[in-house]
């Protein structure tokens, strides 16, 4: 019986996102930091995804709405994105307030209505 692990690296599952835990205040100094392990997740895992747990993310403020625009640019530079778990109310209003959409986990993705549907008409409504 063979108790020993294999070398190399461990077999990660394509459609297994990353994740990367964000905790206390994070400022504009952790950046770089930050950036790097997104760029460095999205290259381990080939996923395409990592996923930024901020549930421990306090205080929210517009520094913390930077580093996140930020960090999901430092995604898309690595071909990847980012994804958000269990963000506080205040974060999602604040994001809200600025502008900025980021894919939350649990939440299916919004997209375009697919082209060429027929909308149901009510009897003696005039055809378009």
């Amino acid at each position: 019986m063979n108790s020993r692990r294999p070398s190399g690296l461990p077999a990660v599952d394509a459609e297994t996102p990353a994740i990367l835990m964000l905790t206390g205040p994070v400022t504009h100094d952790d950046v770089a930091r930050l950036g790097d392990d997104v760029q460095g997740l999205l290259e381990a895992t080939g996923a395409g995804v990592v996923v930024l747990d901020v549930g421990a993310l306090r205080p929210v403020q517009l520094a913390t709405i930077d580093v996140l625009a930020r960090l999901q640019l430092a995604a898309r530079r690595a071909g990847g994105r980012i994804r958000l778990r269990d963000p506080a109310p205040a974060l999602r209003a604040l994001l809200d307030l600025v502008g900025l959409t980021f894919e939350l986990e649990g939440e299916v993705e919004q997209r375009e209505p697919a082209l060429r549907v027929e909308e149901e008409v009510e009897p003696g409504e005039p055809a378009r």
